[in-house]
């Protein structure tokens, strides 16, 4: 089966569009959208595998320290993503409380270990499941566009307020490691090229 780059053929990130690359050269510009084109990213698994990395390692802290601290005018508490979602929870909250466990705990994670297969599945040259993973990478790059970290602090932490009346809040120091375990993720899914799972089918 010809493959596109052995056709000379690169498809636009941007549009789709499918062109010719001049004179065979690995680079160039899409004539309908004017964004770069590349047969492959250079380096995509090394930056994609720097990323996720740093991702996990402020996961930890991102779960483990407060992200927010709330003050009355009798007493001050502190509260993680977990301890927030309990809260939420026993306060009769449960739709918001899933909502802030599923975004900001198991869908960072789930993309880390989805990020994680899949390179290693390409390093290790595997052709089994072709479609199977690319449709798996394609779930992960739409959940990351709903990644929308204001929206969930915001909500976590008018959800707290609202529990006593003369209460004020301030962002814990867990709130930069959740903010960078986001931004990391979703980098690290853009850096990722979907061809080399193909590569290895056709080698």
């Amino acid at each position: 089966m010809l493959t596109a780059a052995q056709a000379g053929v690169v498809a636009c990130g941007s549009c789709g569009l499918l062109s010719r690359s001049a004179e065979g050269a690995p680079s160039g510009r899409c004539p309908r959208c004017g964004a770069g084109l590349a047969s492959r990213f250079q380096h995509s698994i090394q930056r994609t595998w720097a990323l996720a990395i740093a991702a996990a390692v402020c996961y930890v802290p991102a779960n483990i320290l407060p992200i927010v601290t709330t003050q009355t005018l009798a007493s001050s508490r502190s509260d993680t993503i977990l301890s927030g979602v309990v809260v939420l929870y026993t306060s009769g909250s449960w739709p918001l409380a899933l909502i802030v466990l599923v975004a900001s705990v198991m869908i960072p994670l789930g993309k880390l270990a989805a990020l994680a297969y899949l390179l290693i599945s390409v390093q290790r040259g595997s052709a089994n499941g072709t479609r199977d993973r690319t449709r798996l990478y394609r779930m992960i790059e739409l959940i990351g566009r709903w990644s929308m970290l204001d929206v969930f602090v915001v909500t976590f932490v008018v959800a707290l307020i609202q529990f006593q009346p003369l209460m004020a809040s301030q962002p814990g120091p867990g709130l930069p490691f959740f903010a960078a375990v986001v931004i990391l993720t979703m980098l690290a899914t853009t850096s990722f090229d979907p061809r080399l799972l193909w590569d290895a089918a056709h080698d």
